[in-house]
C-alpha cells in the first residue's frame, strides 16, 4: 500500500509490521512521533505489544534488555542526548547478545542546544557492539527497520537504524508499506534458543573471570564479522520479496569515476544529484554511500574505490582532536591497499546546516584544484 509518511511514521509502521512485542518509550525531539504513533497503535489494538512508559532513555534500553532476555521482540527509539544517556545499556545489550532494534534520529549534541541533524550522536556509539545502518530516505527507513529485526535475530546483536532529524524524520515522502502477510513471510516470530523462563531457570550475564572474558568478547567480534554477510544476504532476500534492496554500501556511477564523493544519510541524495549534473558536464564523478557502518564494510569499500584518483569524504560529524569519523574509518580501510586514492576530509553540515548542491559542487571544485589533501580536515562553509 502506498502512503505519504514522514520518516518517523515510516519507522512506526515498520515496527508494527515487525510485530514488536515490547516498546519502551521516552520522548525526545526529533524522534517523539515514532513512539507516539506506536502508542496509538497499541491503544487501538493494531499492535499487540506491551508499551512501557519509562522515566529516561537509560531505562528505555534497560526495559528492552529485560524484555529481550525473556524472549520478546523489543524496540525503542531515541535521539542525541537520549542516546548518550543510553550508552551504558548499549554495551550491556550487545554483551548480552540481545537482538534489540533501536532507531536513532540523528540530532546535534549540546551545548549549544540544537535539535537539528548531525551524526555525531550515533557515531559516538560505534564501539558499543551495536550494528549501525544509515538511511537515505523514508522508504529506506521502513525497509531497514524490518531488515534490522531479521539481522539482529540471526547474529544475536542489537541493531541501530539511523535517520536524519527533520530532513527525513519530519518530511513526508511516498512510502510503499508492505502487507502484514508479506512481512510475516520475511520475518517470522522470534524464537530464541535461550531466554529467562521460570519454568526452566537459568542464569545469564553473571560475573565472568579473566580466564573466560576474552573469549566472550571474541564471540561478539565474530558475530560482527558474520553480520557483514548476513546483512548482505538479508538485504538481497528483501529485494527479491519486495523489489527494493540497498546493499551494505552503495556505489553510484563509480565504474569510471576519477573523483568519488563519500556520504551517509540524507545528504547522499543531494550528492547523487550533483554527480548526475557533473557527469552531464563531462566530469567523471561518482558516489559511494555508506549504509552499513558497523560492522564496517572495509573490503567492499576498498574494492569500489580501487580505481578512483581522489575521494572527498563529507563528514556530518566530528571527533574532536582527530576529525571526521567516516574519513578515519575509510582511511583505515584503505591503508593496506597497494593502490589507493587520495582522501580529502570535509566537515560539513554540523548542527543541521544545509548540505546543498552548491556545497557539494564546491567540494568537487576543491578536489579539481588540489593535487594533495591538506594535513587536517577542511571545515567547509564555516563563517569567517
Amino acid at each position: 500500500m502506498r502512503k505519504v509518511l514522514m520518516g518517523n511514521h515510516a519507522v512506526s509502521y515498520a515496527v508494527r509490521l515487525a510485530r514488536a512485542e515490547v516498546v519502551a518509550a521516552y520522548p525526545i525531539t526529533p524522534q517523539t512521533q515514532i513512539v507516539e504513533m506506536l502508542s496509538e497503535f497499541c491503544a487501538e489494538g493494531s499492535l499487540d505489544a506491551t508499551f512501557i512508559k519509562v522515566e529516561s532513555e537509560h531505562s528505555a534500553m534497560a526495559a528492552c534488555i529485560g524484555a529481550a532476555s525473556a524472549g520478546a521482540r523489543a524496540f525503542t527509539a531515541t535521539s542525541s542526548h537520549g542516546l548518550l544517556l543510553m550508552h551504558e545499556m548499549l554495551h550491556w545489550a550487545a554483551g548480552a547478545r540481545l537482538p534489540i532494534v533501536l532507531v536513532n534520529v540523528n540530532r546535534a549534541l549540546g551545548p549549544g542546544w540544537n535539535v537539528w541533524t548531525e551524526q555525531t550522536d550515533s557515531l559516538a556509539q560505534r564501539d558499543t557492539g551495536l550494528m549501525q545502518v544509515y538511511c537515505e530516505s523514508n522508504q529506506e527507513a521502513l525497509d531497514s527497520v524490518l531488515q534490522a529485526f531479521r539481522i539482529a535475530e540471526t547474529v544475536r546483536l542489537p541493531v541501530m537504524v539511523v535517520l536524519d532529524a527533520f530532513i527525513l524524520s519530519h518530511t513526508e515522502e511516498p512510502v510503499d508499506v508492505p502487507s502484514q502477510e508479506e512481512v510475516d513471510a520475511f520475518l517470522p516470530r522470534y524464537e530464541p534458543e535461550w531466554r529467562l523462563d521460570p519454568a526452566d531457570p537459568r542464569a545469564f550475564n553473571m560475573l565472568v573471570p579473566p580466564e573466560h572474558y576474552m573469549e566472550l568478547r571474541l564471540l561478539i567480534q565474530k558475530a560482527m564479522d558474520d553480520a557483514l554477510h548476513v546483512a548482505a544476504e538479508v538485504d538481497a532476500e528483501y529485494g527479491r520479496r519486495f523489489g527494493r534492496s540497498y546493499g551494505i554500501v552503495e556505489a553510484y556511477r563509480l565504474e569510471d569515476a576519477e573523483i568519488a564523493l563519500v556520504t551517509a544519510g540524507a545528504s547522499s541524495g543531494t550528492a547523487r544529484v550533483v554527480v548526475d549534473e557533473l557527469r552531464s558536464q563531462g566530469v567523471p564523478t561518482g558516489l559511494l554511500r555508506l549504509r552499513l557502518f558497523r560492522p564496517f564494510p572495509a573490503r567492499a569499500i576498498a574494492r569500489l574505490l580501487s580505481r578512483v584518483d581522489k575521494v572527498a569524504v563529507i563528514d556530518r560529524n566530528i571527533s574532536f582532536g582527530h576529525g571526521g569519523i567516516f574519513a578515519a574509518e575509510l582511511k583505515a580501510a584503505l591503508y593496506h591497499e597497494p593502490q589507493r586514492p587520495m582522501v580529502f576530509e570535509f566537515i560539513a553540515g554540523l548542527g543541521g546546516r544545509d548540505i546543498t548542491p552548491a556545497t557539494v559542487r564546491g567540494i568537487v571544485g576543491y578536489l579539481q584544484g588540489h593535487d594533495q589533501p591538506p594535513a587536517s580536515p577542511l571545515w567547509w562553509e564555516v563563517k569567517a
